[in-house]
């Protein structure tokens, strides 16, 4: 049992013995915390919650209907789950969910999470992209990990831009959804839409000359 106080809130968790940071709360994700700011009714979805850390402190600062958790593990979701309760917010929504695909919500806030870092680039790519996707214009992505220049680039790419913070050996990730990034891609998509416009375009006339030369 792990109780402490975060952001001025006093918190309990039941963790396993066998699981992630089982006896203490990970410094990557106090790191994390330490950056970001919670608002009463931000949707806010916890991706990869775990015993249900971020997601938990969330809803007690953002209100509870307003905050998704979900993680891959069933044994984590169910942890989460009574840690929820534990911290009376029985009514919190914790889910089952192999990255979004649980998730159909849309238009969050804030989404945080704290990847797998020490797996190949599959699962952040997956957490990034479509996490871009799932905010509303204006909200923020928030990662932690012990990585810098993938998470970087990728995040620069995806967002156009990304402030890093340096703490205790984690790098946290700030990105927001800015509206000029989003035109920015719909203009991009209106290219390549015209690309293949013109494909198809030249693929009609052959058939037709073809067709005036029998």
């Amino acid at each position: 049992m792990i109780s402490t106080q975060i952001k001025n809130v006093e918190l309990e968790f039941e963790t396993d013995p066998l699981g992630f940071s089982p006896h203490r709360i990970d410094a990557g994700t106090l790191a994390m915390l330490s950056v970001t700011d919670f608002h009463p009714g931000e949707r806010i979805l916890d991706l990869g919650c775990g015993y249900g850390v971020v997601g938990i402190l969330a809803a007690k600062l953002a209100g509870q209907e307003n905050v998704i958790l979900c993680d891959i593990s069933e044994g984590a979701v169910e942890r989460a789950r009574a840690n929820a309760r534990r911290n009376q917010v029985p009514e919190l929504e914790i889910r089952v969910s192999d990255a979004f695909s649980g998730v159909p919500e849309r238009n969050f806030a804030l989404i945080l999470s704290n990847p797998p870092y020490h797996a190949d680039f599959s699962v952040p790519r997956r957490f990034i992209e479509e996490g871009f996707k799932r905010l509303a214009v204006g909200g923020r992505m928030v990662m932690v990990t012990k990585r810098l220049d993938w998470y970087k680039n990728k995040l620069t790419a995806v967002f156009g831009g990304v402030k890093v913070y340096e703490i205790n050996g984690y790098h946290v990730f700030v990105a927001h959804k800015r509206a000029s990034t989003v035109k920015k891609k719909d203009k991009t998509a209106g290219k390549l839409s015209k690309k293949l416009q013109r494909k198809q375009g030249r693929k009609e006339n052959r058939k037709k000359a073809m067709k005036a030369a029998e």
